[in-house]
């Protein structure tokens, strides 16, 4: 991503106060704006700074082939004008993390939750050996932001080009990166990884378009396209099928091993998929508290062990709780599922926004 020096921003016009708040950390200029609290409806258009996620950096001639040996999705041809979702396995297929992956010059991004990341980081370390490669937290060096809704605007085209509608396609400017996401029940949304120094001069351009929504306004957008993120709760519970991820591209059949590849390809080819994650809705009547990643699910036909687990879940608009569920798929299409317990909540089944196939 390219860098705007100084000289840059006098030239179009910004003021020497202006410039000093440019130079402040990222996070901590987000934290002194007027962010409206609670969920935010994409359809409106919103814009939403996403602190959870952190970046680890890939460096060194030997980054694309080490990232490719490592994670579930192809890195190899990874090329400047896409972006990619992959995970990070453990040697039992069970994943670590889950991230998207593109290039910015000559490094490779890993965009992951961001109390994920000294992990991660640490354990990818420990396989570098002899490659030339090197990892570091790259957090600071970059503002991520998401966007829902139509955002044309010719103030804006300073800063973000059109997003076209290909999913994950990337576009790179002065500005940073674009990244088209698919849509939220037909709402547009993109991903800008952006100098924060841009961020921040962007900001109140964005906030003319756009509302500033909470970072839990974006996770609720990302449940409602049924894209699961893995966090600490989580963390090797699942092999990716089992939250869809060979379904929403994250996962490559094709490529060479990586930790927990035998797996991971047998659970594709030899029998059929017995677990599966689908989305649900709990009624806010029914639950007062949020609900957490990791919580478990229960099937009133046989109630003495969990049938299923919460990967995501968020509290929307109308007060509904919003949730990624992996579940037994039997149980999911035969009995009444519960919250936390036999006698929790039941959870309403919502049909999943990609095909499921047979």
């Amino acid at each position: 991503m390219n860098r705007t020096s100084e000289s840059t921003h006098n030239d179009i016009g910004f003021t020497c106060d202006f410039m000093t708040e440019l130079s402040n950390d990222w996070q901590e200029f987000v934290s002194r704006q007027e962010i409206t609290p609670g969920p935010a409806a994409a359809r409106a258009g919103f814009f939403a700074a996403l602190p959870d996620f952190g970046v680890i950096a890939a460096s060194g001639a030997d980054a694309a082939s080490f990232l490719h040996s490592q994670l579930t999705n192809d890195v190899e041809t990874l090329g400047g004008g896409h972006a990619r979702l992959a995970g990070y396995c453990t040697a039992k297929g069970r994943l670590l993390a889950t991230m998207l992956i593109l290039r910015d010059g000559d490094d490779i991004l890993l965009i992951l939750p961001k109390e994920l990341l000294a992990a991660i980081q640490k354990r990818l370390q420990m396989f570098v050996l002899r490659a030339k490669v090197k990892l570091r937290d790259a957090s600071g060096d970059y503002a991520i932001l998401g966007l829902a809704g139509a955002f044309e605007s010719a103030a804006l085209g300073a800063y973000l080009p059109e997003p076209g509608d290909i999913p994950y396609a990337k576009q790179d400017s002065e500005s940073g990166s674009l990244i088209r996401l698919p849509d939220a029940d037909g709402v547009p949304r993109s991903l800008w990884i952006a100098d924060p120094s841009r961020a921040i001069a962007a900001w109140p351009v964005l906030a003319e378009t756009l509302k500033p929504a909470s970072s839990a306004s974006w996770r609720l957008t990302d449940i409602e396209t049924a894209i699961p993120w893995v966090v600490q709760a989580t963390q090797e519970k699942f092999v990716p099928q089992m939250i869809n991820y060979e379904l929403i591209g994250g996962v490559s059949f094709k490529k060479g091993c990586y930790p927990g590849q035998e797996i991971v390809a047998r659970s594709q080819y030899l029998g059929k998929l017995k677990r599966r994650m689908l989305p649900a809705r709990l009624s806010a009547a029914d639950v007062a508290a949020d609900v957490a990643a990791g919580t478990e699910v229960f099937s009133e036909t046989a109630p003495e062990q969990p049938c299923g687990m919460i990967v995501n879940a968020e509290r929307g608009v109308d007060g509904d709780i919003d949730c990624l569920v992996e579940i037994k798929i039997a149980e999911a299409a035969d009995a009444v599922i519960r919250l936390g317990a036999a006698d929790g909540p039941a959870l309403r089944f919502l049909p999943l926004p990609y095909a499921m196939p047979e």
